[in-house]
């Protein structure tokens, strides 16, 4: 049977090769990155290029879509995408985006409600959940904070928007790494359903500590041993910070050194607060990835190789995310660095796709859904996992 699927704001189009190893067969994918439109023509996707805004204005029906495709309206299974939303996340300066019905997310709910696939799926940052419409002001009392003020309240709008289109929805955050990925990274899902369908969110597959190794969450060291020897493309620390990180033992960071070398290093980060976690970081084989940012060679971010004194490759970055070996990623260094962290891994994608084939087909079990809400986050406080899993249901 098949699974036609349009897909939005591709990038490298992670997800979209999860969706596909699930049984999914993704029809036509679209961004307005000329990188992400060069890494698809360079592996024989089918492609429309141009900004979602202007193409929606130019063709408000979406034919654009449909006729790329080859596909009608009524016979589109899912529409994906994650429609940018950089002002939400927590890896910087966390700002307010602004309403969201002025942002990208608007032309993802069009696209939904002139097409109405059967399902849709939109993935997102995980502080999209807590974002305010507006700032509040410095100083001002949480108890005074207006609506559009309030955590939370863009997140109300994007959620209100999707079932205002008439889909029942269910959402929540959830961590890769508890899919199979050998990388922590926590994305907001959004999985919606035009029949009223029960959809329920993927159930964990892997865990901290499994009597069964096959269960067992994957490392980085299984991602990366066998090709670190040869990083190909890869970015460079500066001379002043190699010399620091050969003093920074596998899974430690700049709290592993010396206090006169943790002065030295930190400069006048040294008594600000926060965590820093991720300044002068060298990666542990046996634990998963960091999350994969869009450079791995940033001061606070830095992902540095276990044993070499240089940062995660590209070839090692594509296999965290786990891209085929033959998946081919177009441009500079840079952009390959950029296109591949702001992918979403292929096993949090196959997962997906694995669900919406089993509520289309019918082949939920009983047991599968009796994991769904409080009781996944029980199940996996009893098999030791130490990151959270949280499921809502609208």
């Amino acid at each position: 049977m098949r699974y036609p699927t349009i897909s939005l704001f591709s990038g490298a189009m992670g997800l979209d090769l999860g969706l596909e190893s699930a049984g999914l067969e993704i029809k036509v994918a679209q961004d307005f990155d000329k990188w992400c439109e060069k890494t698809a023509i360079a592996n024989n996707k089918n492609f429309v290029f141009g900004d979602i805004k202007r193409l929606i204005n130019e063709d408000p029906s979406c034919s654009f879509l449909l006729k790329k495709a080859d596909v009608k309206a009524d016979e589109v299974f899912a529409v994906v995408g994650g429609p940018p939303c950089q002002a939400f996340s927590t890896a910087g300066k966390r700002e307010s985006l602004g309403d969201p019905r002025g942002s990208l997310f608007m032309e993802f709910a069009h696209v939904i409600k002139t097409i109405r696939p059967r399902f849709f799926v939109m993935e997102n940052v995980k502080g999209l959940t807590s974002a305010s419409i507006v700032k509040p002001p410095k100083g001002k009392k949480k108890s005074e904070y207006t609506e559009d003020e309030m955590p939370g309240s863009a997140f109300k709008v994007v959620k209100q928007t999707l079932e205002n289109l008439g889909y029942k929805i269910v959402y929540g955050v959830l961590d890769a790494a508890h899919f199979g990925v050998p990388q922590f990274r926590e994305r907001l899902i959004i999985l919606g359903s035009r029949d009223n369908e029960d959809i329920y969110l993927p159930v964990p597959t892997h865990f901290q500590r499994h009597q069964d190794p096959t269960y067992r969450w994957r490392t980085l060291g299984e991602a990366i041993r066998d090709i670190e020897d040869e990083p190909g493309i890869c970015g460079s620390f500066s001379k002043d910070r190699v010399e620091i990180l050969k003093h920074v033992p596998m899974g430690g960071n700049w709290r592993s050194l010396p206090i006169e070398l943790q002065v030295k290093a930190m400069g006048g980060a040294y008594k600000s607060g926060g965590g820093k976690t991720g300044f002068f970081r060298r990666l542990d084989y046996n634990q998963p990835s960091p999350t994969l940012l869009t450079s791995p060679v940033q001061k606070a971010t830095l992902l540095c190789h276990p044993t070499k004194d240089r940062p995660l490759s590209v070839r090692e970055y594509a296999r965290i995310q786990q891209f085929p070996d033959n998946w081919s990623i177009e441009g500079s260094a840079d952009d390959i660095y950029r296109q591949i962290g702001n992918a979403v891994p292929t096993g949090l994608g196959k997962a997906i796709g694995q669900v919406l084939l089993s509520v289309a087909e019918g082949s939920a079990t009983v047991q599968t859904k009796r994991l769904r809400g409080t009781s996944v986050h029980r199940s996996l406080n009893e098999v030791g996992a130490t990151r959270e899993f949280k499921v809502v249901e609208a």
